[in-house]
């Protein structure tokens, strides 16, 4: 070999020395066999809970669960106490990049921010939500493709968070809840690759366009919202075939749809469009409860975010029409998940956070029992099993089982005798790695 080619080898072995020193290396794993004790475990499949537990993890993989498993000799033992094992918590509705609502710089952030800003917000918003016990997040919509940034900084090992799906922009008509409104013509307006779009054609453009740049999932607004400018909360904004031709494209491209819909209407022309969930159903009645149950659609309430708006309108942070809309729509959702549970249908846990600070989305699982009447065992599958299978990665995620990704949240006694307790967790794990004990 010549002293060139010995030289450039050295060269290389340098590079690749200090890339791997700098550079990420990808997102953490289990290694070595871990055994978690704790004086219960509640599986996420509705079970009965399992006393005096243990699960067994060989690298960041479920190998053994139950009363009377056998500890590996030379295995690292976790003795949890009187605690609760449950699997990882997942929430189908949040928004990690942007300004929490209230902050005082969050009117103006669409001009003063830098672009990169958000970005950077949802650094500090993923952590959170990670040490809350969410280890699997669905992020539904952000501006410039961010959400797609953090997800892949989480990824590749850069950042610690929760495992994210994402969905690029949210689809919207032209002055709809999904588009930026109330400011002079030309500030902020936008295009099916911003997702606004118009008509069946433009519609199936924003989808390909969100799923060319990596969205996992396709977010759109059926009808108004709370938050935006102009628009009532419960009017219908996309018609039935624009929104059928959203399903079709998603389903064509192996994507799901989520759609915000508060209105009565708006929720029963997204169900016959055929979208997987339905954010908020604020106004949900009788007949369209019904519907999603026949055709297996999800709801997935954001009762934390009701409360939350209900509580700025009451303070006067929200003023006028939005404190209006905030007030009704609280109020609609306590009778809405009622409603739901009544006629069977299936609910996924969502908070909308964002709308609230990051890191308290247990108090979702809280607001299930007190506002919906939910049992708290269906409440725990609201936001691990059900979850999964509405996001469609319960093959590896959503229950504590064997083979199965070791995702796994304790919290202090019992939650069965006190939900609230959900809304603190003591140890989070993440595939096979402790994050938080």
């Amino acid at each position: 070999m010549s002293k060139i080619s010995i030289f450039i080898i050295a060269i290389l072995l340098f590079v690749f020395q200090i890339n791997a020193q700098i550079g990420a290396t990808g997102e953490k794993r289990g290694k070595g066999v871990v055994a978690i004790k704790a004086a219960n475990i509640i599986d996420g499949t509705g079970a009965e809970p399992i006393k005096n537990g243990v699960i067994i993890i060989t690298d960041d993989k479920i190998t053994a669960i139950g009363a009377n498993v056998q500890i590996p000799a030379g295995a690292k033992v976790i003795d949890l106490g009187n605690t609760t094992l449950l699997p990882g918590f997942i929430d189908a509705h949040t928004h990690l990049i942007m300004r929490v609502l209230g902050d005082p710089e969050g009117n103006n952030a669409l001009f003063r921010d830098y672009d990169s800003f958000a970005a950077i917000l949802g650094v500090v918003h993923a952590e959170k939500t990670l040490m809350a016990g969410f280890t699997t997040v669905r992020n539904v919509g952000a501006p410039n493709f961010d959400d797609l940034a953090l997800r892949k900084a989480i990824n590749d090992g850069w950042v610690i968070g929760p495992r994210m799906l994402t969905a690029g922009h949210s689809l919207g008509i032209t002055g709809g809840h999904c588009d930026e409104n109330g400011y002079k013509p030309g500030v902020a307006d936008g295009d099916y690759k911003t997702g606004i779009a118009d008509g069946v054609d433009q519609v199936r453009a924003a989808v390909r366009y969100q799923v060319k740049y990596g969205a996992d999932v396709i977010k759109t607004c059926a009808t108004g919202g709370v938050l935006s400018e102009g628009d009532a909360v419960g009017a219908t904004q996309y018609t039935y075939e624009e929104l059928k031709a959203m399903v079709d494209e998603a389903t064509k491209l192996e994507r799901k749809v989520a759609a915000h819909a508060h209105g009565t209407e708006g929720i029963k022309i997204a169900v016959r469009a055929g979208v997987a969930s339905i954010e908020h159903g604020s106004f949900l009645d009788e007949e369209g409860a019904k519907m999603m149950a026949e055709k297996g659609t999800y709801l997935v309430p954001t009762l934390l975010a009701g409360e939350t708006v209900e509580k700025l309108a009451k303070s006067g942070v929200l003023k006028g029409l939005r404190g209006e809309k905030a007030l009704a729509a609280a109020a609609a959702m306590r009778h809405a998940i009622k409603i739901a549970i009544a006629n069977k249908v299936k609910i996924a846990l969502g908070t909308d956070s964002g709308v609230y600070p990051h890191g308290l989305n247990g108090h979702e699982f809280t607001l299930m029992v007190e506002w919906g009447g939910m049992r708290p065992i269906d409440a725990i599958v609201a936001g691990t099993m059900n979850g999964a299978k509405l996001l469609g990665i319960d093959k590896n995620l959503g229950s504590l089982t064997v083979g199965k990704y070791a995702d796994i949240v304790a919290v202090q006694g019992n939650p069965l005798e006190n939900i609230k307790t959900m809304e603190n967790a003591v140890f989070v794990m993440k595939n096979g790695v402790v994050y938080k004990q």
